[in-house]
C-alpha cells in the first residue's frame, strides 16, 4: 500500500510518500521558521496562507521524486490534530480533497502519534511494548506503548511542557525562534556548575512534569545578573547550560521511574525536543545503568514531519480505518482516545 502523508499541524509542511512494503519513498519539508521569527513565535493565520501557498507543490515534488502518479496511490493521511485549527484545516481539505478525486480512503492521523511511531521509520525500530517520551511543542508525555493505538498515559506537563520551557527561556536571552535550537547551541559555550537550577518536580512520587516554576528561575536568575539589559555573554552561555541541564536531567529521572514502573527495557524519545544532543546523551546514559534500550528517529524525523504522518496512516489504513467525506479536525485530541489496531 502507497500512502500520501501530509502534515501541517503547525508550522512546517510536510509531504511525504510511504510504501508498505518498501519504506519512505520520498518525503519534502518546508519550514516556516524564518516567517514567524521576526515576531518571536508561530502567528497562526500566517501559518494557514503559508501552507495554502506550499502545500501542492510540495505534493507534486515528492510524486515526482518517487516516480510515481495518482492511479499509483492507495491511500491519503493527514494530520488533523491536536495542531492551530487553520493550518489543520489546510491539511484536512486538500488531503480529503484529493483521496476523493483519486477516489482511495483518507484517514486523519494523530500528531502525537505520528511523533511516537517515528522511530519505527528507522532500520532497527523498537519492539512492542515500550514507554514513550514524547516531547514535542506543548507537550511532555510519557507513554506506556503495548501497540499502535494501545496507549496508557503514565505522566504530562502540569503547566508549560519542555519546548515550551525552552522556547521562553530563550526569549529571556533574547535569542531567535525557535528557542531550543538556540538555547543548545548557547549551552555549548556555558560552564557546567556555575548555576544549580532545581529539578522540578523530582522530590515527590508520581510521573507528571511541570517547568513554569523552572522558567520563573531561570527569569530571576537573569534579572539577578544582568548588566545594562541582558547578563555578559558568558553568563548567558552558563545560565543556558544550566537551564537545559536542569530540563535534560528532568526528563530523565521521570523516564527512568517510568521503565521501572512499567517493568520494561524499551525507552523511545520522540518528537521536537528528542533532537536535542544532549538529553539523548543523558537518556543513553541511563538506560544503559537500567540494562535498558534508546530508540529515537533521524533528526530530520524529530520535528514535525510529512514522513510520520504516512506511516501512521498506512497502519490504520491497512488494518481497514478509514474516514467519511466529512472534513473534522481537533485542535484537542487526547492520545489515549484513539482505537487499537
Amino acid at each position: 500500500m502507497k500512502v500520501l502523508g501530509i502534515e501541517t499541524s503547525c508550522d512546517e509542511t510536510g509531504i511525504a510518500l510511504y510504501d508498505s512494503e518498501k519504506g519512505l519513498l520520498a518525503d519534502a519539508l518546508y519550514s516556516q521558521v524564518d516567517l514567524h521569527a521576526q515576531y518571536g513565535g508561530v502567528v497562526p493565520e500566517l501559518a494557514s496562507r503559508d501552507h495554502v501557498r506550499k502545500i501542492l507543490p510540495l505534493v507534486k515534488q515528492v510524486m515526482a521524486v518517487a516516480d510515481v502518479n495518482a492511479d499509483c496511490i492507495n491511500g491519503v493521511a493527514f494530520t488533523a490534530g491536536p495542531g492551530l485549527v487553520g493550518a489543520l484545516m489546510v491539511g484536512s481539505c486538500v488531503g480529503r480533497a484529493l483521496a476523493y478525486s483519486w477516489r482511495v480512503p483518507a484517514i486523519g492521523v494523530h500528531h502525537m502519534e505520528g511523533h511516537l511511531l517515528a522511530p519505527l521509520l528507522e532500520n532497527n525500530p523498537p519492539d512492542f511494548p515500550f514507554v514513550a517520551l514524547l516531547v514535542s511543542g506543548g507537550h511532555t508525555q510519557l507513554v506506556k506503548v503495548q501497540g499502535i493505538g494501545q496507549y496508557e498515559l503514565l505522566g504530562e506537563s502540569l503547566d508549560d511542557a519542555a519546548g515550551e520551557a525552552f522556547d521562553k527561556a530563550a526569549k529571556m536571552l533574547d535569542l531567535d525562534y525557535p528557542g531550543g535550537p538556540q538555547i543548545a547551541a548557547l549551552a555549548e559555550k556555558g560552564v557546567a556548575g556555575r548555576f544549580k537550577f532545581p529539578r522540578p518536580m523530582v522530590d515527590r512520587p508520581g510521573l507528571d512534569f511541570s517547568f513554569s516554576g523552572l522558567k520563573t528561575y531561570m527569569l530571576n536568575s537573569v534579572k539577578a545578573h544582568a548588566k545594562d539589559l541582558l547578563p555578559d555573554e558568558q553568563t548567558m552561555a552558563d545560565l543556558a547550560y544550566a537551564f537545559q541541564e536542569s530540563v535534560v536531567n528532568t526528563l530523565a529521572i521521570k523516564c527512568r521511574r517510568a521503565l521501572e514502573q512499567a517493568q520494561l527495557k524499551r525507552l523511545v524519545i520522540a518528537g521536537g525536543v528528542s533532537a536535542n544532543l544532549a538529553l539523548r546523551e543523558t537518556l543513553e546514559t541511563m538506560v544503559k545503568k537500567q540494562g535498558a534500550e534508546l530508540y529515537y528517529a533521524r533528526l530530520q524525523f524529530c520535528t514535525d514531519n510529512g514522513a510520520m504522518i504516512a506511516y501512521a496512516g498506512c497502519q490504520r489504513l491497512l488494518a481497514g480505518e478509514s474516514m467519511g467525506y466529512e472534513i473534522q479536525v481537533k485542535p484537542r485530541w487526547p492520545l489515549d482516545e484513539l482505537p487499537a489496531i
